[in-house]
């Protein structure tokens, strides 16, 4: 591994003259700069693939085509000089970091990628037109730096989901690697727009957090309370077998669903998410919800109870004084037979 550090590199021709060693796999990871842990997490995975006799490419470009209005991209913190430290620590040796007219010099491309339904919903309706820039920039990107791999945070999980669907719609060969979500202590997922959260605002903004967890945690209590509940005689009813087990209240949350079929609620996963949220908006400085949803991470159409299991995503977003914030975990709706 290179340990000096990271060569800036600020045009197509500097990136294509950085070549590479026959044989030698190149990973990349794409960022809008203001790098911090949960960057150099995916830096360090990139890092880790490629091996010591790969390369590893982290791209810095603030793209206009994602930004609906002027004054979030020109809000949007830039940090060159402390990008270039965040990824030579972590392990990478070149930093592409285009101007807008080298990316796009013709200005605002013709050709756009479109982002079809899935750029639809939650996010894509919040921002209209946002995934259709992240995906022509994601696109243009890949082919210029012409990686084998590409690094993605779970955090953004419906834009990993649309580069994947992407990727694999239009055969890019190119294999996308999820690296999951990093937290600060109090667990609020890392952001560069966190610095823009007073101490209170960010002590309202983890009701996103515990939002997740209080769902994550209410989806084990019932998956283990219907695993229990399978334990007592059949000649039991499923919902009697619960209350018996001294577990009133999930009993009552599954009662209907436990009698018809034997999977977890996600309407429960999500009453569990909605309670930690609606309290946090009564909060000062509130907290004002755009959406919770339980979606296929497939597709991200929306998960309904009469789903029989599988793998979810439970997304959330919401805006703290003038700062939104998203955040995701990853479940998991099993079947219990």
């Amino acid at each position: 591994m290179n340990t000096a550090p990271a060569t800036l590199l600020r045009s197509a021709a500097e990136l294509e003259a950085l070549g590479r060693a026959a044989g030698a796999r190149r990973a990349v990871v794409m960022t809008m700069g203001a790098l911090h842990d949960g960057h150099a997490t995916l830096i360090r995975a990139a890092r880790a693939a490629a091996g010591p006799e790969g390369q590893v490419v982290v791209t810095v470009f603030v793209n206009p085509l994602q930004f609906g209005e002027a004054a979030d991209l020109d809000r949007y913190p830039r940090t060159l000089d402390a990008d270039l430290a965040v990824a030579t620590g972590a392990g990478a040796d070149a930093v592409f970091a285009p101007s807008a007219d080298e990316v796009y010099p013709g200005g605002d491309p013709q050709v756009r990628i479109t982002a079809g339904p899935m750029g639809e919903r939650l996010e894509g309706a919040a921002r209209p037109g946002h995934f259709d820039g992240m995906l022509t920039v994601v696109a243009k990107l890949l082919h210029l730096t012409r990686p084998d791999a590409a690094f993605f945070g779970q955090k953004d999980a419906q834009q990993l989901a649309l580069v994947r669907r992407m990727v694999g719609d239009l055969n890019f060969g190119i294999d996308i690697v999820a690296v999951p979500t990093v937290r600060d202590p109090d667990g609020l997922a890392l952001s560069s727009r966190n610095r823009f959260l007073s101490a209170e605002e960010r002590g309202t903004a983890l009701a996103l957090p515990r939002a997740l967890f209080a769902a994550r945690d209410r989806l084990a209590a019932q998956q283990t309370l219907h695993a229990r509940a399978r334990t007592v005689p059949d000649r039991e009813g499923r919902a009697d077998a619960l209350t018996r087990l001294g577990e009133a209240r999930a009993a009552a949350d599954t009662q209907a669903v436990a009698l018809a079929r034997p999977t977890v609620a996600p309407s429960a996963v999500l009453a569990a998410a909605r309670a930690v949220l609606e309290e946090a908006a009564e909060a000062d400085p509130p907290l004002a919800l755009d959406y919770v949803a339980l979606v296929d991470p497939a597709d991200f159409t929306e998960v309904t109870d009469d789903r029989a299991g599988g793998e979810a995503v439970l997304a959330v977003a919401a805006r703290v004084g003038a700062t939104r914030l998203i955040d995701n975990i990853p479940l998991t709706l099993g079947a219990l037979a």
